[in-house]
């Protein structure tokens, strides 16, 4: 099993060289962070607003994204066939890219962290949000992936997803009526976290936040099994 794993995260390190789009979604938010941290500087602006509203962006769009496009691509061009064929099981499979793509992004959810400020307990507390963010996100992403027969179904599938658990939590801010649909979203409940850093987790976000991570990974799992060897 680890050195499936094992093959699995050197293959997918070695094709982020190559792939540049990829790249760019690992590193897009971290920058706009630092950008608009250090530029923009607003009379009564909450504490670390840009830092909270891009950290929750970066987890709906990055993993999910970036775990879309890889395995699309790879079930297009028949490698996940073959990794089946290989014996790399579901669990093995998504161990490997889980490593490669949140690994990736808490470098720049730390980044962000220390751009808005944060250390100590409150950056251990922001880093673990970020976590949980990055699990959830690559998960869904790579259950789009799996289900999709190639890459232009996955684009069109994980776009619309990638936009509503990016920006639901900032529509929410000020519109009551989207937030009482957002609120059970995992993104809109990490947003509430991330900006009550000094406050315990609720029973109705602890909750939620477990329905999600359950259903998407049985979700992946489904659809993994399901995968046509013939296609």
């Amino acid at each position: 099993m680890t050195n499936h794993i094992k093959a699995i995260l050197w293959k997918q390190l070695k094709d982020t060289i190559k792939n540049k789009n990829i790249f760019i979604q690992f590193i897009m938010f971290p920058c706009l962070t630092i950008l608009m941290e250090n530029a923009i500087h607003i009379e009564n602006m909450p504490e670390h607003f840009f830092t909270n509203l891009f950290a929750i962006m970066y987890t709906g769009m990055a993993p999910l994204t970036s775990a879309t496009a890889i395995i699309a691509e790879e079930k297009e061009k028949n490698t996940l066939c073959v990794l089946q064929l290989c014996n790399v099981k579901a669990f093995e499979y998504l161990i490997g890219n889980a490593i490669y793509i949140i690994s990736i992004c808490m470098i720049g959810s730390f980044v962000m962290g220390l751009t808005g400020g944060y250390a100590g307990t409150a950056l251990l507390k922001f880093m673990l949000i970020m976590f949980l963010g990055h699990c959830c996100s690559f998960l869904l992403g790579a259950a789009i992936g799996v289900m999709s027969k190639n890459q232009m179904t996955a684009t069109s599938i994980g776009v619309p997803v990638m936009m509503i658990l990016s920006f639901l939590p900032m529509l929410s801010t000020f519109n009551e009526t989207i937030k009482k649909f957002s609120k059970f979203i995992f993104s809109e409940q990490l947003y509430i976290l991330v900006n009550n850093l000094t406050e315990n987790i609720s029973t109705e976000t602890g909750f939620i936040l477990s329905c999600n991570f359950v259903l998407i990974i049985v979700f992946f799992l489904i659809t993994y099994k399901n995968v046509s060897l013939e296609s």
